[in-house]
């Protein structure tokens, strides 16, 4: 179909540099809709006009425009209605069929002959090459699917095969796609859970692409200039061939999960778990090792693809998934499945539908429940099972409205009855659990499930959807519910609230669009009254309780938001077509009040900040043209409000336990490395992390603290080879603060706002406070004499240089011959003095300088170039991790610092004695004395 959605006929609708448009609009597909048919538009989709329709009840399918003749046109007619419930809800009818228009759409008359009698559904292709030619995937009343071909522009058809491959139906049950190549119109494609290809006209076939299992193709375009170009798409994603599908591209660069439901793991970081269409079940960390999410964080779990996940809360290693009739249990280490389901698949008490809840008890993680038409509880992991309820499905099956006159060809409509489909387990009471169905009934236990009260208000009517039940956080009494009544052709909002265990509920929807139905309701773990809903559409949230609405879209792709989940400071949302977001850190959200909005200026309190080292990885980084996602921030993320523009500096202070500030920024700070650092560096940009200072425009602003204390000066930064697109910072760093309390304070327009902020060390971790006290002490004292060695070397170095340029040694002198007066003057006892102070100072600052602006050097006496070195390679070992200095590094540390001071000693005794004595000569001649530079801050203080 070219558009599933066109716009509304006779009213504006899409603009198009074409003037002439035509769409097949098929419709709601749970409901009759007035709108369905073939639409014209001759104003570039201003303005649209049906011109093929066969009634309500009757959708458009596919439309295919002749490309030696734009005339003539092909369109498909379907007539079909879905059910609410998920097995054999599809209802189709003959009401439609292939039609050809050779007026551009005006008129059309159906094609019939050769094609066979009660035809359902059509799929036509058209060769570009042979415009007669003509392709399709034909659906009747009979189980089978035929294809067929015709030589004369659709007057007659012909049934050309009888392989069954290319006629299966795709997983859902969709028509396979035919498409043929541009050049040859005897090379046809047939996309389904196999792509098919006939190089004779579609005699015979070969599979092209496709696994054990299907994949799911939905479409295919061939490149009209060069037939060797092929796009595909499945379910997993777009797929490039440029060898006519002898290799294809990959969909594992592409964020087109989709998901059904999330889940997340006690560990450190947090795994992400859900179920994907077609690819397999997933969970991902939440941050990867090597500075981003890359392949390695990308683990299996056994989950059927449109399950639920249930990460063991008492075992990271065990994740259990549920899908249709069946309950998983996988080891993550050994990659082992096992089937733990608690009653025979084919039981035919049991109903199920594709998604069915799994989840623990919140109160006792021991407790695992799972659904269908009954709830099941397991103490002992799937080992055994009790059933702890009656089935809570509607005791008689119904038949909507919005089923039509289809509903008399359902013989069993007073047996379909709904499952299970939402679980809330009390977070305070262990025997307390919410349910709700899939054919709009909510259920409550105040026993462990001895004894049900249906607690469902009248305007829950049959077959709405209980998407997602929330359990409160804060008492017993407190529900929410999202239902959504998609499936009986109502797009409305709806989100329900009880606070008197469900004696009672209120419609909370107030600024919801009306068009979007709720998937999913979560209640914040951590504020009363703070919610947030996944539409089919967006993301959004409640500050009260539900009673108003606002969008939290952000930067989200607008698909259907299945799924949310709150771990500690973290939103997690499962998408269906664009796999896993997560929002990371919500404490504003939990902090936000009228008095904050009010307000001139807010900091707000900072969430816990955990010490991980930005990257790990030792080696050449992943290039960024390989999948990665974002690592979370590094370190203490910090949240400010401004009302107004400040008229003042805006400073970010950081403060330590006693009071010390550790760190400092404003809105001035020098941005490093700045536009002419960038444009002589070696590396490509996009591996830099980009600079960034204080904002003091009105609105919300986030500041992260990567937990550094100022970087030591050096007389040249580098990045390493550990490096992160678009987020490898210039080393060497500061030293890492250690866990403990610090405070923030902001300063603003006269005012100052102070929070405290805690810092804990990566719970991976396992060295001591004292181990980490020594090796933050350790880095602080190579720091300091980082800093002081590169203040002297810049020193000498200047020194040096004057001495050169007086000489006429230096180029700068020999290319002007601007000292050859001055050198002249050199002679006798003073050039003796002047070749001894060289040589002396030569032989303080050692050899050529190394990484970090300092070199290795052989000599055996101390030198700023070997102290220095060594110094620099020590703090680059102690960086590293998160460990104590060992007895080898710590007496490396003691002999550098003795050899630092011995340099410095030396550098000390120059500077007092043998510079005046060489400057009273060089003003006795006349000549111009030796200035020693003052040493000045390099590195500048600042992210």
């Amino acid at each position: 179909m070219e558009f599933t959605n066109p716009p509304t006929p006779g009213k504006p609708g899409l603009t198009s540099a074409c003037a002439t448009r035509r769409a097949s609009a098929l419709g709601h597909p749970y409901g009759a809709n007035e709108e369905r048919g073939i639409y014209l538009s001759i104003d570039g989709g201003q303005n649209w006009q049906r011109v093929l329709s066969r009634g309500a009840n009757v959708g458009g399918s596919d439309v295919e425009i002749d490309p030696s003749n734009p005339s003539i046109v092909y369109a498909s007619l379907w007539e079909v209605r879905l059910g609410p419930w998920e097995d054999g809800n599809q209802y189709s009818g003959t009401g439609g069929g292939v039609f050809k228009s050779t007026d551009g759409g005006k008129t059309w008359r159906p094609l019939t002959n050769g094609l066979p009698k009660g035809i359902i559904q059509v799929d036509v292709a058209i060769a570009a090459s042979q415009s007669n030619r003509l392709y399709a995937s034909v659906a009747t009343n009979e189980p089978s699917v035929g294809i067929y071909r015709s030589d004369d522009a659709g007057e007659s058809w012909t049934r050309i095969t009888t392989d069954p491959r290319p006629a299966l139906r795709i997983g859902g049950g969709d028509l396979p796609v035919p498409r043929v190549d541009p050049k040859n119109p005897d090379v046809v494609y047939s996309a389904s859970i196999v792509t098919m290809r006939s190089t004779d006209g579609g005699k015979t076939w070969t599979s092209l692409r496709g696994a054990p299992g299907g994949d799911d193709y939905q479409n295919l375009w061939i490149n009209p200039n060069n037939p060797s170009i092929i796009l595909l798409t499945s379910d997993q994603g777009a797929l490039v061939s440029v060898n006519s599908g002898q290799t294809w591209s990959s969909w594992y660069n592409q964020p087109t999960a989709q998901l059904f439901h999330g889940a997340t793991s006690n560990s450190f970081p947090y795994l992400v778990c859900g179920g994907q269409q077609d690819s397999g079940s997933v969970c991902v960390s939440s941050r990867g090792n090597d500075g981003e999410i890359t392949f390695r964080e990308w683990h299996p779990a056994g989950i059927i693809e449109y399950g639920y996940a249930a990460p063991d809360p008492l075992n990271p290693d065990i994740v259990y998934g549920a899908g249709r009739r069946e309950v998983s249990k996988f080891s993550l280490s050994t990659g082992q499945f096992q089937n733990v389901t608690p009653v025979p698949a084919a039981d035919p008490k049991v109903r199920a539908d594709r998604t069915q809840p799994i989840l623990f008890s919140p109160v006792d993680p021991h407790i695992l429940f799972y659904t269908s038409n009954f709830l099941f509880k397991t103490t002992d992991g799937g080992q055994t099972w009790q059933t702890i309820s009656p089935d809570l499905g509607r005791e008689r099956g119904s038949i909507p409205a919005s089923l039509g006159d289809k509903a008399a060809k359902e013989p069993n409509a007073d047996k379909i009855r709904g499952v299970i489909y939402s679980l809330a387990p009390s977070f305070k009471n262990v025997n307390t659990i919410w349910a709700g169905t899939d054919d709009g009934l909510l259920w409550l236990t105040r026993d462990g499930g001895a004894n049900w009260k249906n607690i469902t208000p009248p305007e829950i009517i049959p077959w709405s959807k209980v998407t997602q039940l929330a359990a409160s956080h804060f008492d017993d009494e407190t529900a929410y519910a999202s239902v959504s009544r998609f499936r009986i052709d109502d797009l409305h909002p709806y989100i329900y609230r009880t606070h008197d265990g469900g004696k009672s509920w209120r419609l909370i929807t107030s600024g919801l669009p009306d068009n979007a139905p709720v998937d999913a309701v979560r209640e914040d773990p951590m504020r009363k009254g703070l919610l947030f809903a996944g539409t089919e559409t967006s993301v959004w949230v409640s500050c009260d309780d539900g009673d108003h609405w606002q969008s939290l879209q952000l930067n989200l792709p607008h698909t259907s938001m299945r799924d949310l989940w709150i771990h500690d400071d973290d939103l997690i949302v499962a998408t269906h077509g664009r796999s896993f977001w997560v929002l990371d850190n919500i404490t504003p959200l939990r902090q936000i009040s009228d008095s904050v909005a009010k307000s001139e200026a807010h900091l707000f309190k900072p969430a816990t900040a955990y010490r991980v080292r930005r990257d790990t990885n030792t080696d050449t980084p992943i290039p960024p043209d390989e999948p990665t996602a974002q690592n979370p921030p590094d370190g203490a993320i910090i949240d400010y409000f401004l009302a107004h523009p400040a008229s003042t500096p805006v400073t970010l202070e950081i403060l330590d336990s006693h009071g010390d500030v550790v760190r400092k920024f404003t809105d001035s700070d020098k941005r490093e490395p700045s536009p002419e650092e960038l444009a002589k560096e070696l590396i490509p940009v996009y591996w830099i992390r980009k600079s960034r200072t204080l904002c003091r425009e009105p609105g919300m602003h986030r500041w992260v603290w990567d937990l550094h204390y100022p970087s030591p000066r050096a007389t040249r930064s580098e990045y390493p080879i550990a490096a992160i697109p678009r987020d490898t910072p210039r080393s060497p760093q500061g030293p890492m603060a250690v866990p403990g309390q610090y405070s923030v304070r902001l300063t603003v327009n006269g005012h100052t706002f102070s929070e405290p902020l805690v810092v804990k060390m990566d719970p991976r971790v396992k060295t001591s406070a004292e181990g980490l006290a020594l090796e933050f002490q350790k880095q602080q004292l190579l720091a300091g004499i980082m800093t002081q060695s590169t203040e002297a070397l810049t020193q000498a170095r200047a020194l040096r240089d004057q001495l050169q340029k007086l000489t006429g040694k230096s180029p700068a002198a020999q290319a002007e011959n601007a000292a050859s007066s001055q050198a002249a003057k050199i002679s006798g006892p003073l050039a003796d003095a002047v070749a001894a102070f060289d040589k002396k100072l030569t032989a303080i600052l050692g050899g050529p300088s190394g990484p970090g602006g300092f070199g290795a050097s052989a000599s055996p006496s101390p030198t700023m170039a070997r102290s220095g070195g060594v110094i620099a390679a020590l703090y680059s070992e102690l960086d590293r991790s998160d460990a104590a200095p060992t007895a080898a590094q710590l007496a490396a540390m003691d002999a550098a610092e003795k050899d630092w001071a011995a340099v410095l000693k030396l550098w000390q005794d120059f500077q007092s004695t043998d510079l005046p004595a060489l400057n009273r000569q060089l003003k006795s001649a006349g000549l111009r004395e030796l200035q020693l530079s003052s040493a000045s801050r390099g590195a500048s203080d600042e992210e």
